[in-house]
């Protein structure tokens, strides 16, 4: 729930996506309970509906990274769900996750020329999902022998750690608080979701027959 928050403010900041997101503010968590519910009775990813008996609102029950589709899709934007099923790395890796997320922010940079050694952007953070937890991925750093890591926001994370990172006196240390290397996140299996700009009337009724059986983009 909160990574969706902080991936719903950083929506409402970005123009292409603000002239559908009519409601600027950030909605409580009961409150997304039932955004979830309401794009369950508009025939959104009914199999989901079904594991929760239709009901979220006033539970404890953990979401994941289709009921984040879902959300999205419901509020008019595009949403993109990434499976990597699989380690792809040695000792239980995933360097196909770092190689996407790097392709993800160095999008905006023209082709066919060196990429600048900083990269700003106005994209939306990413949804990264494994196994009982969510955080969001809101960067990435490249080093000069190649090797990456992920700049990733920790809902548990403290609230005094975060400020660090606003901070120029800490934000040499406050930032070892969010990098995570290959040899951090060897989890069985990662999800992603992207967002992914604003579909058409016609695309999104498209997006809610289609999500009958969700599809991921399954890497590799």
């Amino acid at each position: 729930y909160r990574n969706f928050q902080m991936l719903l403010s950083s929506l409402q900041r970005i123009d292409t996506y603000a002239s559908v997101l009519q409601d600027r503010t950030v909605p409580c968590i009961p409150r997304i309970q039932g955004m979830i519910e309401e794009a369950w009775r508009e025939g959104l990813d009914p199999q989901g509906a079904s594991h929760f008996n239709q009901r979220l609102k006033g539970t404890r029950a953990w979401i994941g990274a289709t009921e984040i589709y879902v959300l999205l899709t419901s509020l008019g934007v595009r949403g993109h769900i990434i499976d990597f099923h699989q380690s792809t790395g040695a000792d239980g890796t995933h360097p196909k996750l770092f190689d996407w997320v790097k392709q993800y922010f160095c999008q905006s940079s023209q082709s066919g020329r060196l990429l600048p050694r900083l990269i700003q952007t106005n994209l939306p953070p990413l949804y990264l999902q494994h196994q009982g937890h969510s955080r969001s991925i809101v960067g990435l750093e490249q080093r000069k022998n190649g090797e990456m890591c992920l700049l990733l926001l920790d809902p548990g994370s403290s609230a005094e750690g975060i400020r660090k990172l606003l901070s120029r006196d800490f934000i040499s240390t406050a930032m070892r608080l969010i990098r995570r290397f290959p040899r951090n996140l060897k989890h069985h299996q990662y999800q992603l979701v992207a967002a992914e700009g604003v579909p058409s009337a016609e695309e999104k009724q498209a997006q809610i027959f289609n999500s009958k059986i969700l599809r991921a983009e399954r890497i590799p």
